[in-house]
């Protein structure tokens, strides 16, 4: 395939198997449907029938299709394959009436996808389970990646280009567990089942039912948000599955390539990472900040009231800078000094090869990093003072593109909040809706905050955040740059 044309027939091959791979998991999804002999079945065979025909078509249209993605396929791919799971994804939405209209399914449905966890919906209990489970699983299999998931289990595609796995896998550099792709996707896919099911147990030890535990697994290690309860994890008002929740929240938004190193045990490589020591550590600075700010000093502090505002502070800051989005207190009721430490916590995200979203800490330390060193070169200007991370010299190109992308990171933001102003959101909803939305965290503030939903806007904004998700979930360059004229030109 010459580089300056696209390959249709394998981007029409890829999507048609991936079609196939999302009409598996609509029929587990079924199968609880079935378990509970609920009516919403039937909206899923609808589903189903329509994922086996146009990945069909998809394969057929594909069939002797070049095994080679560039930069070109690997963008377009990963971006329609979002933009196509989504819109087969809430067919059982709208078949079985649980989301009567098609705006607001199709914003559920990125939003699971993307794993933001912004939600239209206020009677989440009144929904069939197998509509709960499919809501959870979108989540699930947004987290690591549709792609990522796809190459770890089906490589009968054949194609063995980096391009799909670097558009769609997030932050600056990537690790290398493996010098092939897809055994790289097979052990990252392997430690997310591991966790996941460690999830499972836990929260079922600690009191929940294996349909809530197994639910908000798939919602917590995929750092999604989506809950079976309306009102989220304090439903259940137990410190226990607050902590196990807080425990996987964190090390979700740890890099999945340590986890592996690891098991391999080369600790030294996970103990020197500089991104987990910062991660680690802005997490209890933050949690410090909000615990002092929401204790009542105007009475003597007991060891019961200390302990459940840590735990609560902790919950919020663990749940926000992994950008999961689950709550167990309105935050709104807490001071406004806490809401904009929030907010900065959505903006810098965890850590990067995480599920998380946001601009991830690497890049924070990267971009304070050569701040720094640049305010020392305006002292000596003589001196040669490299940006050094976990030990090694960053290439001048890395930092340009870290630069490049923290700064279109503040201009979308910037523009986003004037579009949703514009759109008729007050103040305080277009600046927390906008960066919840990029940063594909959930929650925002005031009618967006723990207590409220994305249920009463505009349809406009609604298709303007389901954008604005997508963005956000594949690192703003991968949908962006199809955007680009140049990048169709030969």
């Amino acid at each position: 395939m010459a580089s300056s044309n696209f390959n249709y027939k394998l981007f029409f091959k890829i999507l048609g198997g991936l079609l196939l791979v999302e009409s598996f998991f609509l029929l587990v999804a079924l199968t609880v449907g079935l378990y509970y002999k609920e009516d919403a079945i039937s909206s899923f065979i609808i589903a189903i029938a329509v994922a086996v025909a146009l990945g069909i078509v998809g394969l057929l249209i594909g069939r002797k299709a070049p095994l080679e993605a560039g930069k070109r396929e690997g963008s377009v791919i990963v971006t329609f394959t979002w933009i196509l799971f989504t819109m087969v994804g809430m067919i059982p939405f709208l078949a079985s009436g649980s989301i009567a209209n098609f705006t607001d399914a199709f914003f559920e449905t990125m939003s699971g996808f993307s794993t933001t966890g912004a939600s239209i919906l206020m009677n989440i209990e009144e929904m069939p389970f197998c509509i709960l489970f499919w809501r959870s699983l979108t989540q699930w299999i947004g987290g690591l990646g549709i792609i990522v998931i796809t190459m770890a289990l089906l490589p009968l595609f054949g194609f063995t280009s980096v391009q799909l796995f670097a558009a769609e896998a997030t932050g600056p550099t990537k690790d290398k567990i493996h010098p092939k792709i897809s055994e790289t996707a097979k052990r990252l896919f392997l430690i997310y089942v591991i966790l996941t099911v460690l999830q499972i147990v836990a929260l079922k030890i600690a009191g929940m039912t294996w349909f809530d535990s197994v639910c908000h697994s798939f919602t917590t290690i995929a750092t999604g948000g989506f809950s079976t309860k309306q009102a989220s994890i304090a439903y259940w008002d137990s410190p226990l599955i607050e902590y196990i929740i807080i425990f996987f929240m964190v090390f979700s938004g740890v890099n999945f390539s340590l986890y592996y190193f690891l098991f391999k045990l080369r600790g030294k490589k996970v103990f020197k990472n500089e991104e987990l020591r910062y991660y680690f550590l802005i997490l209890i600075l933050f949690t410090i900040l909000i615990s002092i700010s929401n204790l009542d000093f105007s009475q003597i502090p007991t060891a019961g009231n200390i302990e459940k505002t840590f735990r609560e502070s902790l919950f919020m800051v663990s749940s926000i800078i992994t950008t999961t989005g689950y709550t167990t207190y309105d935050y709104m009721q807490w001071m406004p000094f806490t809401w904009i430490m929030l907010l900065i916590l959505m903006l810098s995200g965890a850590s990067a090869g995480s599920t998380s979203g946001g601009i991830k800490v690497v890049r924070v330390v990267l971009v304070a990093k050569y701040c720094y060193y640049e305010f020392k070169r305006m002292i000596h200007p003589n001196a040669v003072l490299p940006v050094r991370y976990n030990g090694h010299i960053v290439r001048d190109d890395i930092i340009t593109r870290v630069l490049a992308f923290v700064l279109l990171y503040c201009i979308l933001t910037m523009l986003g909040i004037l579009v949703l102003s514009f759109s008729g959101l007050g103040f305080m909803e277009s600046v927390s809706g906008m960066i919840t939305c990029l940063s594909d965290v959930g929650p925002g503030l005031g009618e967006f905050g723990p207590a409220g939903s994305f249920a009463n806007i505009p349809s406009f904004t609604k298709w303007f955040l389901s954008f604005v998700m997508l963005v956000g979930r594949l690192e703003l360059f991968t949908v962006l740059l199809i955007l680009t004229p140049a990048f169709w030109k030969r």
